[in-house]
């Protein structure tokens, strides 16, 4: 039997969008609304406690800093292919839920006055990453969660699993989810959704993404016919942990950190001789590549050749103090005490500049349907996002998507029935994984997933590589649709939930990777080693995929410039 649940709003994600969506959800009706909020696992345990190093925030213009000056450093870092009127949106609203999430009672970081502490940060000119330590997303998404617990209007659901949207006439009217401990199927009907489920970086398997970051609501919401915006842009961190792909944040490199070859120069000043290891992350991970490629850096297990991190510029008491968290992992998953030894890194798969194709408040084109943080594409980033934008970006349009489905919900105060056929769609769409028997192992899929795009859309692409990769994942989508799920039955059914997750990513890195082959020029994240060059004159424009049948069809659409022209990137 199929269980219905019925809300005004269902919240699909619990990292900082969805969590700061469904706070502004309940303040904005005032209790009047039902609001459920549904995570893939525990809700304080989304991707979003993962983020370390800062919250981007201008905080302090009598001290030389403005909004000018982060738009046009965000601008300038997008590679210009960030849209500049949201971009100027963004960078006024930061410091306002920055203070805000002060009043909730989030440990920013002081300076000795007494302010809120900000450090340097990769790409900004002035140091305006506010951060909690190095925890400064576990610190978020715990004072978020405090905050929701004040509203008696929202439902919190842990462990569900979304796996298809209703929709009919092009209008939303809810989620169909497992909920995996009980293997219940359910039908969360509402008036609106939110789509806060976050990127997709398990395409690769060299990341600092969890695992639960199967892009799951862009490939539900490209199968229901919205497009994907720029998804050939993915970011690659500079400093992933060799070889486990953990997430060393730019905070090091802002609180004094060096990156050094295997002849001990600090090779940074050759390639960004002004703001050296605090170039944008674009840069740095190209720079890194290339003294590995050239023969400059250290041999790694299965092929992860790395260069090293140098922490001792920073001090033993500073690094206590403000990076507790990587030295416990590099004592626990290395072996090695930052304070007395550098840390293996090399760039790792760490962010999806790409995203559901929105509006500026967050509008999907479905009535009903709004998208926030990292499922969405505002253009707030461009073909590279500035290190501490991204956690900004989510508090700051979880809570503008947020507003804009509680007032639209309550100034459309319709009804949402059930269809004929909704009840048992949500059951087949299960039941005939188990039904198919087919002869190809999901794991093995997915394995050879993140063969091909580390291979073929890591830093360094060309025409060859991203046909042969095309060919390979296309090939890998139709093995996807016959396959073999080993264990029966839908409670804690791992084997279940990786089939649905796999066919996810094969379908998404299919647009990765053909946005990737049409976009003849280098720009931001994007590097084509046949096409070194930025080519403004055709390219300065965003990628729009949509899924006709099988079929991925591409068209452009315009940046929206407002003052500052493209010029070059010197850092």
């Amino acid at each position: 039997m199929v269980e219905v649940l019925d809300y005004d709003i269902v919240v699909i994600g619990s990292g900082l969008a969805g969590l700061r969506a469904a706070i502004e959800a309940a303040q904005e009706s005032k209790g009047k609304l039902r609001i459920a909020i549904i995570a893939k696992n525990q809700l304080m345990r989304a991707h979003s406690i993962s983020a370390e190093g800062g919250s981007a925030a201008v905080l302090y213009t009598d001290e030389g800093d403005s909004f000018d000056l982060h738009a046009y450093d965000t601008i300038k870092g997008s590679d210009y292919l960030a849209d500049q009127d949201i971009v100027e949106f963004f960078v006024r609203q930061s410091p306002v839920d920055v203070i805000e999430l002060e009043h909730w009672g989030i440990p920013w970081a002081r300076r000795d006055d007494g302010r809120v502490a900000q450090r340097p940060f990769g790409g900004h000119s002035f140091p305006r990453a506010t951060f909690a330590a190095d925890r400064t997303g576990f610190y978020e998404v715990h004072t978020l969660y405090d905050t929701l617990l004040k509203f008696d209007n929202v439902d919190k659901y842990h462990e569900q699993f979304a796996y298809d949207f209703l929709i009919s006439n092009n209008k939303f009217r809810g989620v169909l989810a497992i909920d995996m401990p009980t293997g219940q199927i359910r039908i969360f009907k509402a008036k609106a959704g939110i789509i806060a489920t976050g990127g997709l970086g398990r395409l690769y398997g060299f990341t600092t993404y969890s695992h639960l970051v199967t892009g799951d609501g862009l490939a539900i919401a490209m199968r229901r016919g919205m497009a994907l915006k720029d998804l050939e842009f993915v970011q690659f961190h500079p400093t992933g942990l060799v070889p486990s792909g953990i997430l060393i944040t730019e905070g090091v490199r802002g609180d004094g950190g060096i990156l050094r070859n295997n002849k001990g120069e600090r090779f940074m000043e050759k390639y960004a001789p002004t703001k050296k290891d605090l170039a944008p992350r674009d840069i740095v991970s190209r720079s890194m590549m290339t003294e590995i490629l050239e023969g400059r850096g250290f041999k790694g297990p299965d092929g992860l050749d790395y260069v090293l991190l140098d922490f001792s510029p920073i001090g033993a008491e500073k690094i206590k103090e403000k990076l507790s968290q990587v030295r416990e992992i590099g004592i626990h998953y290395v072996g090695l005490d930052p304070i007395e030894s550098p840390l293996p890194v090399r760039p790792a798969a760490h962010y999806t500049m790409g995203g559901l194709w929105v509006t500026p408040v967050g509008f999907t084109g479905v009535e009903g349907l709004w998208a926030a943080g990292e499922a969405s594409c505002l253009s707030v980033h461009g073909a590279n996002r500035l290190g501490a934008n991204s956690t900004s970006e989510c508090i700051v349009f979880g809570k503008v998507t947020g507003g804009e489905a509680a007032r639209w919900v309550l100034k459309n105060n319709g009804t949402v029935s059930l269809e004929e056929g909704d009840k048992k769609y949500a059951e087949d769409y299960i039941s005939k994984l188990y039904r198919e028997k087919g002869k190809n192992d999901p794991y093995e899929i997915k394995r050879k997933l993140w063969a091909t795009m580390d291979r073929d859309a890591y830093v360094f692409r060309n025409e060859e590589g991203l046909r042969r990769g095309l060919g390979e994942i296309r090939n890998l989508i139709a093995m996807s649709k016959d396959v073999f799920i080993k264990e029966e039955g839908n409670v804690y059914n791992q084997n279940l939930i990786a089939t649905l997750e796999m066919r996810n990513l094969v379908e998404l890195a299919e647009v990765v990777v053909y946005g990737a082959l049409e976009r003849r020029e280098s720009r931001g994240s994007h590097f084509r080693t046949d096409y070194p060059k930025r080519d403004d004159e055709n390219f300065l424009k965003h990628t729009i995929a949509r899924k006709y049948g099988d079929k991925v069809e591409l068209t452009y659409e315009p940046v929206r410039i407002t003052k500052w022209k493209p010029e070059p990137r010197v850092y």
